[in-house]
């Protein structure tokens, strides 16, 4: 199935959403550190309810040991970006695909987005709207995926 994956996520709400979206689809969320918040914080708890029990988490102190995990379980690493090169509705995921998405204020670093296999955006029609919002974003790729994949319907 495919992973979640936060880079140094900023904003405590917006990942206790994404981790409630995972729960629900009985995804993995790993977060890379530094995070912008604890994971005791009571804003990301709150937007998280009751379903952080029922949440795939892990957390990776930074990118060599997140980059470490996952060459240890293979698969692609798959970058949303607004400069993504391909749109995510044109792009065929695949089971074992791990889907990265950046912090809030930065998106994924050149760097990360140097390192993917592919790099994604989500088509927007106004273009002064620089962005989604991160949860959205996530769920709008991680929907796709599944979708595609065949595990929902």
């Amino acid at each position: 199935m495919p992973r979640v994956v936060l880079v140094n996520p900023q904003i405590p709400p917006n990942t206790g959403n994404i981790a409630r979206t995972c729960a629900a689809m009985a995804q993995e969320l790993h977060l890379i550190k530094p995070l912008g918040f604890e994971l005791s914080d009571r804003y990301l708890k709150r937007a998280g309810l009751d379903y952080w029990p029922h949440v795939s988490l892990k957390v990776h102190e930074d990118w060599d040991s997140f980059a470490h995990h996952r060459d240890q379980r293979g698969g692609r690493w798959i970058g949303f970006s607004t400069s993504g090169e391909q749109s995510y509705i044109t792009f065929e995921f695949h089971q074992d695909d791990w889907l990265l998405f950046g912090a809030e204020t930065t998106g994924l670093s050149r760097t990360v987005l140097a390192r993917c296999d592919r790099t994604l955006h989500i088509p927007m029609i106004q273009p002064q709207v620089r962005s989604l919002n991160l949860s959205v974003s996530v769920t709008i790729g991680l929907f796709e995926a599944l979708r595609q994949l065949n595990q929902i319907q």
